[in-house]
């Protein structure tokens, strides 16, 4: 917290009082990981850089929220596993430390109007269920190796796996409502998203990158299986404090004018000048900028194409994690509304305990219309129904919506329909002449991840600087 008020203050002084000294050789717009590593990189490398944010704050889609007594909650991005290696390195770097996500114990199932308990990453189904899950996951782990991460509309068979959504695919290769139950919540964990709204293309290359579907719904060893302590924020924080002055808060991008003499940028807080520039933020908020000239075609129409997921966080605090004295992990999976699957979030040291509750996809796009009344009687009923009556009497719930955030628009990240990928996917990580992108969805690997935002801001920086 005083990290980040004082990153304020030196932001504002530097857009009020600098005026004149507003030319650098490259100017980063978006002041998440992406953006602050490409930062970082550049700087090392003895360029001149400014990092211009929208916010008046730094890190992006991660935030820490206080517990009080120097405890955090994230409320944003969280997670990292094994393989994330750029996002831990640089962790490292700044003396940033992890612990393992609690998942001890058994976790819950709700289905088909009963709560069970259960141990093992797949929730057990009732026969045929089962089965019709287990050849179905079979099918996508089959076919996810083979989507080339640099370009995924080269896929064998690539025009029919981006003519079909994901829902489709899953219609036709289950019959059961178990079965797809399941892949519908592994979904929503994986994409903030629906079935129904993504390219099974673009389903295939996402859990490619991240290492396949099994790594990316696993806890214990797979993509949630560890936090940073102090919170995944604390990384963007420590990296602009290393930045200095270099960071400018409360500094919107409305304006990119870019030619053969470089580039130019318009702000709430003045103008800057650069011979590069890189876009550090998801691509529909890229899209929202005005260009000067019109970017080329492909590229704004990829960004007319390319929304962001849909999730709610709720966080139900409590004086410690009752649960695991039940012997269980805090993890739950459920089909009853709202609240699809739940963690256990508490600090390392397990005080307080808290209960994170996911509500993603289409249930995240119809809470956000209900009263906040409404909103937390709904999501206590579910941690009740899954943990008991002591879980429905928290002493704080947390809630943020992602959707609602100006600067963000939706999370985790952005997703492709049918279609987007072959006809639009080679402009998400080409330059437009002197503009370079970065954000979590333009990496290779781990995209939509902290991990994927790092490598972009790496992979943009080594551009930028070849280009100088």
């Amino acid at each position: 917290g005083a990290g980040a008020g004082a990153l304020v203050g030196t932001g504002a002084a530097t857009a009020r009082t600098a005026a004149s000294a507003h030319r650098v050789d490259v100017i980063v717009i978006g002041a998440g990981l992406a953006g602050l590593t490409a930062a970082s990189d550049l700087v090392r490398g003895g360029h001149s850089v400014v990092v211009l944010e929208a916010r008046d704050r730094v890190g992006g889609r991660t935030l820490n929220h206080p517990l009080g007594h120097g405890r955090v909650v994230e409320v944003g991005g969280q997670w990292v596993g094994p393989g994330q290696d750029r996002i831990l390195a640089r962790a490292r770097q700044h003396g940033v430390g992890t612990f393992k996500t609690y998942a001890r114990g058994q976790s819950v199932l709700e289905f088909n109007g009963r709560v069970s308990r259960f141990s093992g990453l797949i929730p057990p189904l009732p026969e045929p269920d089962a089965g019709d899950f287990n050849q179905l996951l079979g099918k996508i782990m089959a076919i996810e190796a083979s989507v080339p991460l640099d370009r995924p509309w080269r896929a064998p068979g690539a025009a029919d796996l981006d003519a079909q959504t994901l829902e489709t695919f899953k219609l036709a290769n289950s019959s059961t409502r178990g079965a797809r139950f399941l892949l519908d919540l592994a979904t929503q964990a994986v994409f903030a998203a629906e079935p129904r709204d993504l390219s099974l293309l673009h389903a295939l290359f996402y859990l490619h990158s991240g290492g396949g579907i099994i790594n990316l719904t696993s806890t214990a060893g797979g993509a949630q299986d560890s936090r940073f302590v102090g919170g995944s924020q604390i990384i963007s924080l420590r990296m602009a404090h290393a930045l200095g002055a270099r960071v400018v808060l409360s500094a919107p991008a409305r304006r990119l004018e870019h030619g053969r003499g470089g580039v130019s940028v318009i702000t709430d807080a003045g103008r800057w000048r650069a011979r590069r520039v890189i876009v550090a933020v998801a691509p529909t908020l890229a899209g929202r900028i005005a260009y000067e000239p019109g970017l080329p075609a492909a590229r704004d129409q990829l960004t007319q194409r390319m929304p962001q997921g849909s999730v709610i966080k709720f966080e139900a605090v409590y004086p410690k994690p009752f649960w695991r004295a039940e012997g269980l992990s805090g993890s739950s999976y459920a089909e009853a509304p709202p609240v699809g699957f739940t963690f256990d979030n508490s600090p390392p040291d397990g005080r307080p305990g808290v209960l994170l509750g996911f509500v993603a996809g289409s249930e995240a796009r119809r809470m956000a219309g209900a009263g906040p009344a409404t909103r937390r009687r709904q999501v206590l009923e579910a941690f009740a129904r899954l943990f008991g009556s002591a879980a429905g009497r928290p002493h704080q719930l947390i809630e943020h919506n992602w959707s609602q955030e100006v600067w963000t628009r939706g999370c985790y990240a952005g997703y492709l329909g049918p279609g987007v990928w072959s006809d639009y996917g080679a402009a998400l990580r080409a330059p437009v002449g002197r503009i370079h992108w970065a954000g979590t969805e333009t990496a290779e690997v781990f995209t939509g991840y902290m991990d994927g935002a790092v490598r972009s801001g790496e992979r943009a920086a080594r551009e930028v600087a070849g280009a100088l």
